[in-house]
């Protein structure tokens, strides 16, 4: 059975079925989108480099599932999104009031479900995650943001919840502290490509494939890895030119997003994101080959980041 089933039926089978209806309803119907499931998979192999059966973290990994999908909630109204993985998201299915008393009992849930053990990491870690959404946030008001400080961003906002999950399921095995460190590493660097990913596949997915209309960061002007470095880039008439589509209010979807990305194209910005989760990648596997266990022990990980790194959705 696959590491994504077994978290699936965990899932399922969670005490969500319960009153008030009105808030749980939404909670089932958030963690029944289902997702890659990339923390509590990365919790479990984790786990198992030191430990036989992963499934022994299940409470701890779903935890750390329900945690991250609370914060796409939020993050779906603050962003005004309207849909998630191919469906309405919660604040347009139900409503705003709702989206927001149920992602806070996601978080309670979470809290709730993760156990003393790993209490203070988790909560350092949704501190972390805090400040990240606060700079995103500080972001869109901002036109000199540099790709250092968006680096930073993302490191807090995305890569410290994979070093997470990766450090709870080394603690939960016993692994002495050097390998601990060395995993949330690992789990952090591959946070960092993976995010620079999402805004790679914004720009050049496959719509039907992403779960997302495609160039939804182009339409809001997100500072993004492509867009700061497309700033730091452009000159003379393609300088103007992005300039007027950021300043363009109520642009065509469809032209605007073309117009961007024929640009990003000119700049070579597609070129410099692949180099960048490349970079990222490499970090991420030196962290890994630091670890004191057999080789056999690293390569269910090892496979894992390579996956990760393929996917196009």
């Amino acid at each position: 059975m696959k590491y994504e089933d077994i978290i699936n039926d965990y899932i399922s089978q969670l005490p969500l079925d319960v009153e008030p209806r009105g808030l749980y309803e939404p909670i089932r119907y958030v963690l029944s989108l289902g997702g890659k499931r990339i923390r509590p998979v990365l919790m479990m192999k984790a786990y198992e480099m030191w430990r036989e059966d992963g499934r022994d973290v299940l409470p701890q990994a779903v935890a750390l599932e329900t945690y991250h999908n609370f914060t796409l909630l939020h993050d779906d109204v603050m962003d005004h999104a309207d849909v998630r993985r191919g469906m309405p998201t919660v604040h347009r299915k139900w409503n705003e009031n709702t989206a927001i008393l149920s992602g806070d009992n996601m978080l309670l849930l979470a809290v709730k479900w993760m156990g003393e053990k790993c209490m203070s990491t988790f909560i350092d870690t949704a501190i972390d995650i805090n400040h990240g959404q606060q700079y995103d946030v500080d972001f869109e008001t901002r036109n000199d943001v540099t790709e250092q400080e968006y680096i930073e961003m993302i490191r807090l906002k995305t890569s410290v919840l994979l070093g997470c999950a990766v450090r709870i399921g080394a603690m939960m095995a016993g692994a002495p502290a050097e390998d601990v460190e060395s995993l949330y590493r690992f789990g952090e660097a591959m946070g960092l490509a993976f995010q620079l990913q999402d805004d790679y596949l914004d720009v050049y997915g496959d719509s039907a494939v992403f779960g997302k209309e495609i160039g939804g960061d182009i339409m809001c002007n997100k500072k993004t890895y492509m867009l700061i470095n497309a700033l730091a880039k452009a000159e003379g008439d393609d300088k103007a030119e992005l300039q007027r589509w950021i300043d363009t209010v109520d642009a065509d979807r469809k032209e605007k997003v073309a117009a961007v990305t024929a640009i990003y194209n000119k700049l070579g910005i597609d070129r410099m994101a692949k180099a960048k989760m490349e970079e990222y990648y490499q970090v991420a596997l030196e962290a890994l080959d630091q670890v004191n266990v057999p080789e056999e022990k690293k390569q269910p990980l090892r496979e894992y980041a390579a996956k990760m790194m393929k996917r196009n959705k």
